[in-house]
């Protein structure tokens, strides 16, 4: 029985394969071959930003608050986009609260957000086991991206709690 198939599977293969191996390629040498009418594009896109970098993108106020992340961009029919999509509040992605805000609004930075953190507390010690402390504020720089696909940052002028007292956002089905 199980030779049977085999054989069965065998004879099988062999009839597609010769059905397959039986045409020919058709060749029309009486025509002239097509004009090329490819567009020419420019292989180097020096200060363009790609979307797909924009998706996650730290949205700050002018305060220097994180407000928010970018979660998408909505473009019109002639690909000028219109709206960005931010992500307030949640964690994970949970919890999100979406707003709907006038692109052209944004402003985007290259420079790393500038902010002013406070070390530990340093102790030193004076003369004989007075020890005093002392707290020093800096103003600390993160690194920037230095990449030329995509800004480090986005600004709007607006906290959180405005962000989340505006109409949610909802993708219509």
């Amino acid at each position: 029985m199980l030779m049977k198939s085999i054989a069965a599977g065998l004879a099988g293969t062999a009839l597609l394969s010769t059905v397959a191996f039986a045409q020919s390629p058709t060749v029309t040498t009486d025509k002239a071959a097509p004009a090329a009418t490819a567009t020419v594009t420019t292989t180097t896109a020096s200060g363009q930003w790609r979307t797909s970098k924009m998706d996650g993108l730290k949205v700050y106020n002018e305060a220097n608050e994180n407000i928010g992340s970018i979660n998408d961009l909505l473009m019109d029919k002639n690909g000028d986009i219109k709206i960005a999509v931010i992500g307030v509040g949640g964690f994970l992605g949970m919890g999100e609260h979406l707003v709907a805000v006038p692109y052209e609004k944004l402003k985007f930075v290259n420079e790393a957000v500038a902010y002013t953190g406070t070390k530990p507390a340093a102790t030193t010690t004076t003369g004989a086991a007075t020890g005093t402390e002392k707290t020093t504020t800096t103003t600390a720089t993160t690194a920037s991206s230095t990449s030329k696909w995509y800004p480090d940052h986005a600004v709007f002028n607006a906290s959180k709690d405005e962000l989340k007292n505006m109409p949610e956002f909802k993708y219509s089905e």
